[in-house]
């Protein structure tokens, strides 16, 4: 069977994540490949519905364990109807978040059971782990001041709401993920301008697809 590539982008709130993934994705489409380009929570029909219940803030009063279930929930719809697919097939799958984002937002900031969240992922993610994580790390005060250059007028969601020193242990909690997790995770400094973090992404993106062995075969006429 035909095996695609599996990307994540994580990080705190306003990394540019969303820029970055649509720059790339540019950059892939004009080489002939597949790319789909989805997100967490989100990204299937069933995980659309529940990210509008978590981001809304309606699960928060029922503690980080049901909002951790809930990303479960989501993340086992989105891998089943969008990524697993689209991976069998060929295409390249760039996810704004994925895994990653349970294990500091739920985890370690929200003070769950390591075990418990463990058992989660092996429920839910199984063989589908990425091949490449991207972390864009940027200092929480910036990345609170993009959000909120970005959302202009409109409320903040359950998580840009959230005090500084918060998102200060989450930062934290990605880049020690990077450390322990070498091979699959590179962390983009994402102060720099667009184009830069772009040129450095294509390149670690490249890496992989080679050492993968993503074939000109496999690419999209």
């Amino acid at each position: 069977m035909t095996r695609g590539l599996f990307i994540t982008f994580e990080g705190g709130e306003g990394a540019g994540k969303s820029t970055q993934i649509a720059m790339l994705a540019t950059t892939l489409r004009a080489s002939g490949y597949e790319v789909v380009v989805t997100r967490e929570p989100g990204g299937s029909p069933g995980a659309e519905a529940i990210r509008h219940v978590v981001l809304s803030g309606a699960a928060e009063p029922f503690g980080p364990e049901m909002e951790a279930v809930l990303f479960a929930a989501a993340r086992a719809d989105h891998i089943d109807r969008t990524i697993r697919p689209a991976h069998a097939r060929g295409a390249i799958v760039l996810s704004d978040r994925f895994v990653d984002s349970s294990r500091v937002y739920q985890g370690v900031t929200g003070g769950l059971d390591h075990s418990f969240m463990e058992t989660l992922e092996r429920a839910t993610v199984e063989d589908m782990m990425p091949d490449l994580t991207l972390i864009l790390d940027i200092d929480p005060e910036e990345g609170m001041r993009r959000a909120g250059a970005r959302r202009g007028a409109s409320e903040a969601d359950r998580f840009e709401k959230e005090g500084l020193s918060l998102h200060r242990r989450r930062r934290k909690a990605f880049l020690e993920i990077a450390k322990a997790e070498p091979k699959r995770c590179k962390v983009i400094d994402a102060s720099r301008p667009a184009e830069k973090i772009a040129a450095e992404i294509a390149n670690a993106v490249e890496a992989v697809i080679e050492r993968k062995g993503l074939r000109a075969a496999e690419k999209v006429d």
